[in-house]
């Protein structure tokens, strides 16, 4: 078995470590004008209002958290998704279809929170909104989060059964 595969759980818990250690920076965006902090701008779905959450932001001195946030989220998708993706890979001996399921959760979760992340740090960098941008990050937010929501808790269950069945077995 490749050796990825066989120590994904590693990988996966190394990319939960990184957004555990997110909310340092995501936290402080969360003010008044944002109360959403980080999700409000991925959810903003146009230019008027990514440069409204820009501007708040920045005059609350902020901008740094947001920029070493979204650096921190590029970290985070790439460490969390493939050790999803290979955690259902390997476990699909065991769990065939949910273990496939898992795996394309994993995929899906990568080039969905990219996009929007990408989408995010160039207008954030730009400190200027853009309409396609704002609109490809609103929607692929919800998307990234049922993906997370599914491989996440997919991972928990499958390794809570096989956990139950090697003790019955």
């Amino acid at each position: 078995m490749n050796l990825l595969v066989r120590y994904w759980w590693i990988i996966w818990l190394l990319g939960l470590l990184v957004f555990a250690l997110l909310r340092i920076p995501h936290g402080p965006l969360a003010i008044p004008e944002v109360p959403g902090g980080i999700f409000d701008h991925q959810a903003a779905g146009s230019a008027a209002e990514v440069n409204r959450i820009q501007q708040a932001w920045s005059e609350a001195g902020l901008l740094g958290h947001a920029r070493w946030g979204m650096i921190g989220d590029f970290l985070f998708i790439g460490l969390y998704g493939i050790g999803a993706t290979l955690g259902g890979i390997a476990m699909r001996r065991t769990f065939h279809t949910a273990g496939l399921v898992v795996a394309a959760m994993g995929g899906i979760f990568i080039v969905t929170d990219y996009a929007e992340t990408i989408a995010q740090f160039i207008q954030l960098t730009s400190m200027q909104g853009n309409d396609g941008l704002a609109r490809l990050a609103a929607t692929m937010q919800p998307i990234k989060m049922a993906a997370f929501g599914v491989s996440f808790l997919g991972i928990l269950a499958l390794l809570v059964v096989r956990r139950m069945r090697n003790r019955a077995g």
